[in-house]
């Protein structure tokens, strides 16, 4: 994901919708910039314009950064942070509304002891597993292939620190 984008959009409390309308651009490119893929140069261009800022500071779309006085690491880490906890609230919300949806609309119709119900319960309890690992991970109980994890296996690999 591109750090920098994100946090001078959140620093203005803009939505990834009002970045799209500042710099005419669609929401899909802002998305897609901010989930690290490469901008096109236009797509650059007007973000660097709209946050009044040149384009090497947005860089290869504020993926390699390393100079820390732009973006220090914990306010990186905080905003990694904040995305993978995002993204389980946003898990957390789908399941129960076709947790609820399905099974309060297909049990009160067959009953909750039909077979038909009785595997989506199945269904939803499997899906529960998962999420309840997704909340592991994103509340950083567990650090299985996270940025942490994959940093100690490669400095693990090189024997050595990454500078």
């Amino acid at each position: 994901m591109s750090i920098i984008v994100r946090k001078l959009r959140l620093q203005r409390g803009w939505t990834q919708e009002d970045l799209a309308r500042f710099a005419g651009l669609s929401v899909r490119s802002v998305q897609r910039v901010e989930r690290g893929q490469q901008g096109s140069l236009e797509t650059m261009k007007a973000l660097a314009a709209v946050f009044e800022t040149d384009l090497a500071t947005l860089g290869n779309g504020g993926q390699e950064m390393s100079d820390t006085t732009i973006m220090p690491n914990d306010e990186k880490e905080a905003l990694e942070y904040v995305a993978r906890l995002k993204g389980f609230y946003t898990h957390l919300f789908m399941y129960v509304v076709f947790a609820v949806g399905f099974l309060g609309m297909f049990g009160l119709k067959w009953g909750f002891a039909s077979p038909p119900v009785k595997l989506m319960l199945y269904a939803f309890a499997g899906w529960g597993l998962g999420l309840v690992f997704h909340a592991l991970h994103a509340h950083e109980v567990i650090d299985f292939l996270s940025p942490k994890w994959e940093r100690r296996m490669v400095e693990r690999r090189l024997g050595r620190k990454l500078d």
